[in-house]
């Protein structure tokens, strides 16, 4: 049994980095930082299960959820901060990602669920062939902010079997206060179409008989206090994009981090349940046959996992195809 060869030079793809949306060129393979916080070393912060997922993709088994460090994004109300932009993580080759996801398998998850992992694109579609070539069969997940570049989006389809997408603004001007993207709603609907596009492709939208996702795209939606009227733009859009060939979530779990309850404002506190239930009756409004919701108190820590890389250090892949990669 072999691995096949990839077909993306990670010596391409790093030396002036163009894969995120900010394209900034940098030259990550010589050890340089990008936008996003990483050089072309791999680096990872947990892999473990986890159980806060939509039910889908948790189920009652858990997902095998790996967390990358670095981020492409700088949205002031981050939840993961230690690992989107203060570069918690321990550096990995790209065989120890695939022995990762073997032994999450080994584990009993539903799936392995790749979380913010697209600024490793590269590292990433190699790690997945190599953990097929030795045996995962567990459907792949990416978990992803949304602002994503297309033209990589389907560079992953192959390997990518659910698409867990934020979507999480539609005005520009609120994207660019927040994390400092004006661009993410276009960015973030040209990656949406790519994903539902790459899904229909591969025959659409499946699910076990327990009811787990194995093929399709969920959009996760996080209602801000203060931005209901956004919200329901968001809503419209992916409508517009998409309808029913997508399930939605529809997040009340914001939580204000220590920047944001000093700054006061809107995003200071959580989400009102009259917010919420807003942004809610507008999705059964448009139509939304499929779609999450939560239940309880609006602000809660507990959807975050500790990142103290558990699941991290250990052997490497031993099989077919060896690749070191960078």
């Amino acid at each position: 049994m072999t691995a096949p060869a990839s077909p993306w030079p990670c010596e391409r793809a790093y030396a002036s980095c163009e894969l995120c949306p900010r394209r900034c060129h940098v030259a990550r393979l010589g050890g340089a930082a990008g936008v996003c916080g990483m050089s072309a070393q791999l680096r990872v912060a947990r892999a473990a299960l986890h159980f806060w997922e939509e039910p889908p993709i948790s189920g009652a088994a858990g997902s095998g959820a790996i967390f990358f460090s670095g981020c492409p994004l700088r949205c002031v109300f981050c939840q993961n901060h230690e690992i989107s932009s203060e570069g918690f993580g321990a550096a990995v080759s790209t065989e120890r990602l695939a022995e990762m996801m073997l032994e999450l398998q080994g584990q009993g998850a539903l799936n392995v669920n790749l979380v913010t992992p697209l600024h490793f694109a590269p590292h990433v579609r190699r790690a997945v062939e190599l953990a097929h070539a030795a045996g995962l069969t567990l459907p792949v997940v990416c978990n992803t902010s949304g602002y994503e570049r297309a033209e990589v989006v389907r560079a992953l389809g192959e390997v990518v079997d659910v698409w867990l997408p934020d979507f999480k603004y539609a005005d520009s001007g609120l994207a660019s206060a927040l994390s400092g993207a004006p661009d993410y709603p276009d960015v973030a609907a040209q990656a949406l179409a790519a994903m539902v596009g790459s899904v229909r492709e591969r025959g659409g939208r499946a699910v076990a008989p327990d009811g787990a996702m194995t093929r399709g795209v969920i959009v996760r939606h996080l209602v801000l206090p203060g931005h209901v009227q956004d919200s329901c733009a968001v809503l419209d859009r992916v409508w517009q994009i998409a309808g029913n060939q997508v399930d939605l979530s529809i997040m009340n779990q914001y939580t204000p981090n220590d920047v944001c309850r000093s700054a006061g404002g809107p995003l200071s506190h959580g989400v009102s349940e009259e917010e919420y239930e807003i942004v809610l009756c507008h999705a059964d409004d448009l139509g939304f046959e499929r779609l999450w919701w939560q239940e309880g108190g609006t602000v809660s820590e507990s959807f975050v996992p500790r990142f103290d890389a558990t699941g991290v250090a250990g052997p490497e892949l031993r099989g077919p195809g060896p690749d070191k990669g960078v």
